[in-house]
């Protein structure tokens, strides 16, 4: 036995490609290659560029409640089926998948923080679920969360990341456009106030229902916010689009969106503005 065939014995075995830690990060805007711990220092965001990375709903918390405040509502809530509906895959397998990949039951998680001592209602999408999309549960927990702040006398906050109305549900998920609507009025004739934080991407039917019924909308810097896609408006009108039209940038240039607050400065933020609502 040589040397080399000692040790053989003992030697790790080599993880497969798939199976290796990826601890370097590509930037989607700049391409620059950072290493993990770098970018998580940063809150997600390109130390090159400044450009906002996705991240998940745990980090929204942890960003912006105060430190063991946020107790969860509705978890257990999840979607049925009622149009047995089947594209390349059931709609339930879809359901099983992503609940198995996220963790959670749907794309929205609703509950109670407190941001600076102050107690709010907070609705976060998550874009990993069914690419955060609004669905019956989604709806149903932005009205919860609303009757809870009418109940308590607190102030709604909702971090909208998703691709539209989910297509799975049909007219059942068009339909939390205007449940969701009608309770945010019933939120405003209460006097209470309603922050809405708009981060990439927002489109479709949130963004055409609740994300923009804000008394306050900010988005983060560089986030798409829009309804139907570019190449589909492009296609319908026949025209050419201005560059970035759908940008956070174009939308608060012409007066849509009222800040872009760089995701660092959010809580303070939000913590601003609650304390100029705050009744006396």
């Amino acid at each position: 036995m040589n040397f080399l065939d000692f040790f053989s014995g003992v030697r790790r075995k080599q993880a497969e490609p798939n199976e290796a830690p990826n601890h370097w990060i590509k930037c989607k805007n700049c391409n620059a290659l950072m290493y993990f711990k770098e970018i998580q220092a940063c809150l997600s965001v390109c130390p090159k560029c400044g450009y906002h990375l996705r991240i998940t709903p745990q980090e929204r918390i942890e960003m912006l409640c105060d430190e063991g405040s946020f107790v969860e509502f509705d978890a257990n809530l999840e979607a049925i089926d009622p149009l047995k509906f089947v594209d390349s895959k059931s709609y339930k397998k879809r359901l099983e998948e992503n609940t198995q990949k996220t963790g959670r039951k749907s794309a929205a998680i609703s509950g109670e923080c407190l941001i600076d001592g102050r107690k709010i209602q907070l609705v976060i999408f998550d874009f990993a679920f069914m690419g955060g999309s609004l669905g019956s549960v989604e709806g149903e927990k932005v009205v919860r969360a609303v009757q809870r702040a009418i109940k308590a006398q607190t102030p709604l906050v909702i971090i909208s990341a998703s691709g539209g109305a989910r297509m799975q549900e049909s007219s059942f998920s068009l339909m939390q456009m205007s449940k969701t609507s009608a309770a945010l009025k019933l939120l405003s004739e209460e006097r209470l106030p309603f922050i809405s934080v708009l981060t990439d991407p927002t489109m479709g039917g949130v963004s055409a229902s609740f994300a923009f019924l804000g008394d306050i909308i900010i988005a983060e810097p560089g986030a798409l916010v829009g309804f139907a896609g570019a190449r589909v408006i492009k296609q319908t009108i026949g025209a050419d689009l201005p560059e970035g039209f759908q940008k956070a940038e174009f939308l608060l240039e012409h007066g849509l969106i009222d800040a872009i607050v760089p995701r660092s400065e959010h809580k303070k933020f939000i913590s601003h503005f609650l304390g100029l609502f705050a009744r006396k």
